[in-house]
């Protein structure tokens, strides 16, 4: 069960990164749209992870790997966004969320 100060930092962290990806996502993908679905954050604070949904592009994979390669650029622009909130900026693992991608399926077969 997480504190209450893990809350809090986790929802920061997902209110900062979607923000930087939606002034910065055409440099990850010009055709995507990407949003940060869930952050879970470590009990000392020092690690997240960033689940990110990618919509309305037809290889997920790549824009994926882009975010992935430019990790440690995306954890220097939240850090420049959050070093008054907190001291240390966590590590990031993004995580490829496809729940909304599993939903749509669903509805589409009982569609059917």
């Amino acid at each position: 069960m997480e504190s209450t100060r893990q809350q809090k930092v986790a929802k920061l962290i997902q209110k900062e990164l979607s923000e930087i990806f939606r002034q910065e996502g055409q440099n990850y993908s010009p055709s995507a749209i990407l949003t940060v679905t869930r952050v879970d954050i470590a009990k000392d604070l020092s690690f997240a992870k960033v689940y990110v949904s990618i919509f309305a592009t037809g290889d997920k994979k790549l824009v994926f790997e882009t975010i992935e390669h430019n990790k440690k650029e995306i954890r220097f622009k939240l850090g420049q966004k959050i070093k008054n909130q907190m001291r240390i900026i966590p590590e990031l693992a993004f995580v490829f969320d496809d729940t909304l991608d599993y939903i749509e399926n669903i509805d589409k077969l009982l569609k059917q």
